[in-house]
């Protein structure tokens, strides 16, 4: 009888390459980690590497397209199950979508792959796309859960959403600078005493 190789899939691939170059960034740093190290560590060869990414700038572009990519579906699946402005915050409380996003895991090492992009002038559009992809996110989930009464007091929901947004990443920037001073649910908290005077 015949044995039927199963060979990963594409996506099973990239994912793995996510996954090591994470762990090999985190180690060594950005700069010292050769495409090499990487496709060994998730265990291929360079030439599978480059099956998938053009160089390591592409596969950190990649890294960053797919973190935004999960946040958003599951953003949205959250919304789907949760009408109102609480119920919502609660759900995304209580839900861990970090599990398997290794940059949802290591919010230092996201911010880094971030910076590491914005400093090439040439790629700063495609972190602009991220950006505006998230914002409307953000302003789409504000219009979803505002009830008639409330929606009147936002005002432009475009920019609500780019002020939830900046919250939540400076809450993100100061609690790796200063977590003494900055509990883990600073944001929520934020948005808690935010809803208290959207609803006054």
């Amino acid at each position: 009888m015949s044995r039927v190789r199963t060979r990963p899939t594409r996506d099973d691939t990239r994912e793995k390459l996510f996954e090591a170059a994470a762990e090999v960034f985190e180690g060594r740093g950005i700069g010292a980690a050769s495409i090499e190290t990487i496709a060994a560590a998730a265990g291929f060869t360079r030439g599978a590497f480059y099956s998938n990414f053009e160089s390591k700038d592409d596969l950190i572009v990649a890294m960053l397209e797919d973190h935004v990519a999960r946040s958003l579906e599951h953003h949205q699946q959250l919304l789907a199950r949760h009408k109102t402005p609480a119920d919502f915050v609660a759900a995304l409380r209580a839900t861990e979508r970090s599990r398997h996003d290794p940059l949802g895991r290591a919010p230092l090492l996201h911010m880094e792959l971030i910076l590491f992009v914005a400093r090439a002038e040439k790629r700063r559009p495609e972190l602009a796309k991220r950006l505006r992809a998230r914002r409307k996110l953000v302003a789409d989930i504000v219009v979803a859960t505002m009830s008639g009464t409330a929606k009147g007091r936002v005002g432009d929901p475009g920019w609500a959403g780019a002020m939830l947004l900046a919250l939540e990443d400076g809450f993100r920037l100061h609690r790796l600078i200063d977590p003494d001073s900055t509990p883990a649910d600073s944001f929520f908290r934020a948005v808690g005493e935010l809803q208290k005077l959207a609803e006054s």
